[in-house]
């Protein structure tokens, strides 16, 4: 019989996060506030005796001296000051649980400006269902319609509450693409013919890393304002023309560079996936890169299609935790392609290069992404992931990941949900 000790399970903590959206978050359509214009979500919460952790996705202007304000069910919360940081960014704070009811709390935002120069809150646009609502007259009247700064929106602010009542869901499984879709076809068919059939697998991904990171120049959101979606051949379209839609520049970075090497391995029958790495929880210093499930070695072998790297150990490809625990310098164990000298020749890329990835800062804290199939269901893709702080809900964490700084995700598994091989559909 398992016990149950002050909240926790033996050796497993027991809480819950309660939340209405799922972090995919347009930055270019989010929420401004004011003195006037103020926020509200309802969220539907259990009894609780314990307090519970408020989560904020929101973003500074910049130094002002106006904090932002919090409130829940009408009674005030620690404010947020602002600092220099100014990306959507999780900010934190402990709820008394006598400030909670069973049922709908309503939780409140706003700041003492009377412009839109203080403080933004995320917001994921298209939400069938809403709980949140917006006023323009400090409070008088609120709607659930037209949110956003620019009044378009429809949808749900990023707040999530945490608490010891109740149990996270159980990481989903795995989806991989379908093979017989139109968009996998043709994406096959785009692939340079000399990396179609090759008995060597490790050399198969080896070439196709090589081959995306000289397609198209990293460009991260600080240097272009329009994301690009997850959609390979768009992908590698926009970021060689350097320009996407309206005509502006796209971002196209390292989650980019892996979901366009993970759709190309399925479509040529090579289990891949996704997963994001992380060196701070809710920093800046993570990385996106690519998994590939090698027969040969029975396991998921770490491949970086943006800086074209893998990393070998007596001439074995390692996976992403064998990468961990090498510690911090992992020189000795890097083996480029032939697209590293390309990337190399933007300042940023060899920064990146020398300081994170060399040094294993992006291989601290790792997760997946648990679908493959951008082509076939891209509604099921992020629209800005990696121009903000991780915030969907999708990313499936290692257990211990909840009480290191990520509770304000849902999914968490153990070793064995890494390790496991891939489903027969995943050989396309």
């Amino acid at each position: 019989m398992t016990q149950h000790i002050g909240g926790r399970y033996f050796g497993k903590t027991m809480s819950k996060l309660y939340h209405n959206e799922t972090g995919r978050v347009v930055p270019l359509l989010c929420e401004e506030l004011t003195s006037f214009r103020r926020a509200r979500v309802m969220l539907e919460l259990p009894a609780t005796n314990s307090n519970a952790t408020l989560f904020v996705l929101a973003r500074s202007h910049g130094i002002t001296d106006n904090p932002l304000y919090i409130s829940i069910n009408g009674i005030r919360q620690e404010t947020i000051n602002s600092g220099l940081d100014r990306h959507y960014h999780w900010y934190k704070r402990t709820v008394k649980a006598r400030d909670l009811v069973t049922g709908k709390n309503a939780v409140e935002f706003w700041t003492e400006g009377n412009a839109m120069t203080d403080w933004s809150l995320a917001l994921e646009s298209g939400s069938p269902t809403s709980n949140c609502f917006v006023t323009d007259d400090g409070g008088e009247h609120w709607r659930s319609e037209r949110l956003g700064y620019l009044n378009v929106c429809k949808g749900n602010y990023c707040v999530r509450i945490r608490l010891q009542e109740g149990e996270d869901e159980p990481a989903p499984k795995l989806i991989w693409e379908s093979a017989d879709h139109p968009r996998v076809r043709l994406l096959r068919e785009s692939i340079p013919k000399m990396f179609h059939h090759n008995s060597d697998r490790l050399e198969q991904v080896r070439c196709l890393a090589s081959w995306l990171a000289v397609s198209w120049q990293h460009s991260g959101s600080d240097s272009a304002p329009i994301y690009t979606p997850w959609d390979a051949e768009t992908i590698i379209a926009w970021g060689s023309k350097q320009h996407g839609h309206n005509n502006e520049r796209p971002i196209s970075m390292c989650v980019h560079y892996a979901v366009a090497f993970v759709s190309a391995c399925q479509s040529l029958g090579i289990p891949a996936r996704c997963a994001a790495l992380m060196g701070t929880p809710n920093g800046y210093d993570g990385h996106f890169v690519a998994e590939v499930w090698l027969d040969e070695y029975q396991k998921w072998i770490m491949v970086d299609p943006n800086c074209d790297a893998m990393f070998f150990s007596n001439g074995y490809p390692l996976s992403i935790d064998e990468i961990r625990h090498l510690g911090g310098n992992l020189t000795p164990y890097v083996e480029w392609g032939r697209g590293t000298r390309y990337q190399r020749t933007f300042t940023h890329m060899r920064d990146f290069i020398r300081d994170n990835l060399l040094r294993g800062v992006c291989f601290r804290y790792k997760s997946i992404w648990p679908r493959t199939d951008f082509l076939s269901h891209p509604e099921h893709s992020p629209p800005g992931h990696g121009s903000l702080a991780y915030c969907e809900t999708d990313l499936v964490w290692t257990k211990p990941d909840l009480d290191s700084g990520f509770g304000m995700f849902k999914y968490f598994a153990p070793p064995s949900y890494f390790t496991a091989p891939p489903t027969r559909s995943a050989y396309a």
